[in-house]
Order: structure tokens, then C-alpha cells, then sequence
């Protein structure tokens, strides 16, 4: 029996109101904001996402076998290309993308954490 369900996936960054409106055109959803501290993403299919303020923020490496990515999120798409040309439109800077036969790319968002979008 578990113990607990997954309730949300937070983010730190140093601007959740930007990193939110980011997610927010990728994934759908509305923001509640709680401050300047915390934004949280409803109303997206999945998980929910929230993103919290991190003054001093270092973004993780990718890839980086001496240092912890942390975390990344998956992000499935039905195309591939058009998802990629929308999220580099949206602030995303493409991290490793260059095997196009692979079924996923990786992406940083605009705060820096590594995310990939995955074939359906």
C-alpha cells in the first residue's frame, strides 16, 4: 500500500512568475501566485508544477557526470519538431538535440533546468 501520491513537482528559480509563464505555454494551465515566492501551475494534464523562488539559484549541468542534475521533467510531445521550434520560441536553449533518430531531445528552460521532449 502507498504511503502518500505524488501531489506536485516544485522548481526552484530565481523568478517563479517567468519560469510559470513558461511552463504555462508549453504545458496549458493558469498560474496562482502566492507572492513574489510561489507560483503554481493548474489546470495542466498531470502533475502539477510549482515553482518557488531560490535567491542565489545555480541552474544544473547537463550533462555532468561529476555533478547532480537534480531533476528533469519529460515532457511528451506528438511532434517533435514542432514542439521544438515552439519551446526554442519560448526562451528553451537546447542542450543536446543534435541525434535526431534518438525518441527524445533535451532542452533548458529559461531558469536552467534540464527538461526533454519525448516521442509519443
Amino acid at each position: 500500500m502507498a504511503i502518500a501520491t505524488l501531489g506536485t513537482v516544485v522548481l526552484d528559480c530565481p523568478d517563479p512568475a517567468a519560469l510559470g509563464r513558461f511552463y504555462a505555454q508549453v504545458l496549458g494551465g493558469e498560474l496562482e501566485s502566492d507572492g513574489d515566492s510561489w507560483v503554481v501551475l493548474k489546470g495542466a494534464p498531470g502533475t502539477a508544477l510549482a515553482f518557488q523562488a531560490a535567491p542565489g539559484h545555480v541552474p544544473p549541468k547537463w550533462p555532468a557526470p561529476d555533478d547532480s542534475q537534480q531533476v528533469h521533467l519529460d515532457l511528451t510531445v506528438e511532434d517533435m519538431d514542432a514542439a521544438e521550434k515552439e519551446v526554442l520560441a519560448l526562451g528553451a536553449t537546447p542542450l543536446d538535440v543534435s541525434d535526431r533518430t534518438r525518441p527524445f531531445r533535451v532542452y533548458a528552460d529559461p531558469a536552467g533546468h534540464p527538461f526533454c521532449l519525448c516521442a509519443c
